[in-house]
C-alpha cells in the first residue's frame, strides 16, 4: 500500500515506521498519490498561538474568549479533554474546567499569522479558498510536474514548514472533494493526515451521522431527525424528488451529499461576506453606560478585523438579545464604505438609540457587511460632522502606535465603561 513519512517525506510500501529516519509518523492509502483536494485547518488555532507567544501556558488548559456570560472561542486540547468545546457558555467551561486561563482574543495577531499560512499555501498552488482565520480548501490537481511531488507530499511538507516557521500545527484532510476533505481535515485531531478515498466513500458515510455535514445547524438537524433522517443510510432511502419536495435547495444537496458527490470547486476569490464582534453580558443590563462601553469596545474590534484584511463595509449591524433570548437587529447603509471604528460606533449608536427603551439586554453586537477592498474607504468624510475627519486621522495615529506598542497602549476613556 502506498505510504509516505511525514517527518522526511519518503515514499515507500507500508510498514508501521519509515524505513529512511524511524519516524511512526506514517500516512497509508490506496490512493494516497492519487488524491489532490484537500482541507488544511489549524489546530486550536488562537489558543496555539497564545501558547507559542508565552511558554509559560504550554502545559495549563487555555481558552479564547470573553467573561463569564460569553462564549468559548477556541480552547486547547488540555481544556477540550476536561469536556471544553468551542461556542461553550464560558460559565459551562469554566465549571468543567476551572483552572483555565482564560485569554481575550487578540486578532490582529491571528490575522497576521493567518496570512503567513496563506502565503505558504500559496507557494503550493494558487488555489486555495479561505474559509477562516486558521482554515482552507486546496486544489492541487496538476501541481504534481510543477513541485515534483504528488498533492500529499505537498501537505506534508506545507504542515512540516508551519510547525518549523510558525511554531504551529495543522491537521489535513484529503479526498477527491471538497465535503470529504473537510470530513477527513478533523478525523484524527491535532497533527492529522486522514485521506478517504473514491472508493471507500459509500462505505465510510453510510452509518455516520448527517450533523457530519458542514452547513447543517441545529435547526436543520431537527428537521431531518423529524423527518426520519439521522444517517447517511436514511438519506440514501429517499428519493431525490422526495429530498427536494420536503427540504428544498438543501434537499438536492443532500441527496448528492449522501452519496459522497459535491461538485463545488475550490474558490480562491470567495469574498468574506461580513464581520462581526458580540458580548454576552454577566447579568443582563439596561445601564447606559455600560451598553456605550461595550458597543465601543466591539466597534473597535470589528474595524480591526476589517482594517487586518484590508476590508470596508458599507452596511453596520447592531444585535441585541434579551433575556428570553428572543432578539432583534437593525441595519443601517452608509454613504461610502468604513472601517473606521469611530463611523461604527457611531452608526451603531445611533440604532442603539431607536430600539426599546427600558429593556434589559443580555448580548450586544456589531457587524459590518456589504464589504469591498479598503482602497477609497473613508476618503469623503461627512459633510454633516465637521470634527469626523480629524477623528479619522486621530483614529489611524493611534492604529500606528497600538501597533507598535500592543493593544493596550492607547485607550479611549469610554472603552473603560
Amino acid at each position: 500500500m502506498p505510504s509516505l513519512c511525514r517527518e522526511c517525506f519518503r515514499q515507500f510500501d507500508t510498514t508501521a515506521r519509515c524505513p529512511v529516519c524511524g519516524s511512526p509518523c506514517v500516512v497509508s492509502h490506496p490512493e494516497l498519490f492519487r488524491l489532490s483536494i484537500a482541507h488544511m485547518d489549524c489546530d486550536a488555532f488562537y489558543a496555539s498561538v497564545e501558547k507559542r507567544d508565552n511558554p509559560d501556558l504550554m502545559d495549563k488548559p487555555v481558552i479564547i474568549g470573553g467573561g463569564r456570560r460569553g462564549v468559548v472561542s477556541t480552547a486547547c486540547y488540555i481544556a477540550r479533554i476536561r469536556g471544553v468545546r468551542s461556542a461553550m457558555p464560558m460559565f459551562q467551561a469554566l465549571r468543567l474546567c476551572p483552572d483555565a486561563i482564560v485569554i481575550k482574543p487578540r486578532m490582529a495577531v491571528y490575522a497576521e499569522v493567518s496570512r503567513a499560512i496563506r502565503d505558504m499555501m500559496l507557494a503550493l498552488t494558487p488555489a486555495v479558498e479561505p474559509l477562516s482565520l486558521d482554515e482552507a480548501f486546496l486544489d492541487l490537481s496538476g501541481t504534481e510536474r510543477l513541485h515534483g511531488a504528488p498533492a500529499a507530499v505537498m501537505l506534508a511538507q506545507l504542515i512540516r514548514r508551519m510547525r518549523d516557521e510558525l511554531g504551529l500545527t495543522g491537521s489535513v484532510g484529503l479526498s477527491h472533494n471538497k465535503f470529504l476533505a473537510k470530513i477527513a481535515s478533523d478525523l484524527d485531531k491535532p497533527h492529522g493526515f486522514s485521506v478517504i478515498g473514491v472508493r471507500e466513500t459509500g462505505d465510510f458515510l453510510r452509518d455516520r451521522p448527517v450533523s457530519l455535514i458542514w452547513g447543517v445547524g441545529q435547526s436543520t438537524l431537527n428537521a431531518l431527525n423529524g423527518s426520519g433522517i439521522r444517517s447517511f443510510s436514511d438519506l440514501l432511502r429517499w428519493d431525490r424528488a422526495d429530498l427536494t419536495a420536503r427540504f428544498g435547495s438543501m434537499g438536492d444537496r443532500l441527496w448528492h451529499l449522501a452519496r459522497g458527490e459535491d461538485g463545488r470547486t475550490v474558490s480562491p476569490n470567495a469574498p468574506v461576506k461580513s464581520i462581526s464582534n458580540e458580548t454576552t453580558f454577566l447579568v443582563d443590563t439596561l445601564d447606559p453606560d455600560l451598553l456605550d462601553g461595550h458597543l465601543w469596545r466591539l466597534s473597535e474590534k470589528v474595524a480591526d478585523r476589517a482594517k487586518a484584511r484590508g476590508l470596508a463595509g458599507r452596511v453596520v449591524t447592531l444585535k441585541l438579545k434579551r433575556s428570553d433570548f428572543s432578539m432583534i437587529s437593525r441595519r443601517q447603509a452608509l454613504h461610502e464604505a468604513t472601517q473606521l471604528t469611530d463611523t461604527l460606533y457611531r452608526t451603531a449608536r445611533g440604532l442603539l438609540n431607536h430600539v426599546p427603551q427600558g429593556v434589559a439586554w443580555r448580548l450586544i453586537g456589531v457587524g459590518l457587511s456589504d464589504l469591498e477592498p479598503e482602497a477609497g474607504a473613508d476618503r469623503s468624510g461627512d459633510l454633516l460632522d465637521p470634527q469626523a475627519a480629524r477623528r479619522a486621522e486621530a483614529e489611524r495615529a493611534s492604529d500606528l502606535i497600538r501597533a507598535k506598542f500592543g493593544p493596550d497602549a492607547i485607550l479611549k476613556g469610554r472603552a473603560l465603561r
